[in-house]
């Protein structure tokens, strides 16, 4: 039975590069992430707001169904293959994304913990934690750069669906949550705790 984590932290918070590092830490076969960002609805599905933009940062965007059953799939010990998600970036090709078994489980979404389903199996609960002017920061280089999208509509999106859905469906689980990892300018020390813990884990089933 895998030991399963959850990690969550609001769009900008830093957790997709914390996850990265803590990847490169083990070998590959020790460690799987599934994350919800792989399970966005199509583009078609998702609400419009009151000027016309559509509004990615609800958690219906998130096809949940979907991602219960392949984290339900991988703990049963499938192998689920699924199509990348592209955020409407033309310039990206999507590809396949394999996740395979694995004795650690890293569950990773913005929404984990507002589901109720996913937030019940999981073993310990991290969320990754920054300032709002952190969060911008970074959240304008990532849309412009992966997303190509333009820096009036980041803005936009920030102010009027980021972060109220921050404050609606994200902000009310870090008085839940076992470790908090506080990067407002790095999580090194978050970081080092969470590898001592999970290489333990990983010598004790030896």
């Amino acid at each position: 039975m895998s030991l399963i984590i959850g990690i969550s932290g609001g769009s900008g918070s830093g957790k997709t590069s914390f996850i990265r590092d803590l990847k490169m830490a083990f070998p590959a076969e020790s460690l799987c992430v599934i994350s919800q960002d792989d399970y966005y609805r199509p583009r078609e599905e998702q609400f419009v707001d009151n000027q016309g933009i559509h509004n990615f940062d609800l958690p219906e965007s998130i096809d949940q169904e979907a991602f219960l059953r392949d984290i339900q799939l991988l703990q049963s010990g499938q192998t689920v293959t699924r199509l990348e998600y592209t955020f409407n970036n033309k310039l990206h090709k999507p590809s396949h994304i394999t996740f395979t078994p694995a004795p650690i489980l890293i569950i990773e979404g913005l929404f984990i913990y507002h589901n109720p389903e996913v937030k019940k199996i999981l073993d310990l609960k991290i969320m990754v934690h920054a300032s709002d002017s952190h969060k911008i920061i970074r959240r304008i280089k990532r849309d412009q750069k992966e997303r190509n999208y333009p820096i009036d509509d980041v803005l936009y999106r920030y102010q009027h669906h980021v972060m109220p859905s921050y404050q609606k469906y994200i902000e009310p689980y870090l008085e839940e949550v076992d470790l908090i990892i506080n990067n407002q300018k790095t999580y090194d020390p978050g970081i080092a705790v969470l590898k001592g813990y999970l290489s333990n884990h990983l010598q004790n089933l030896k």
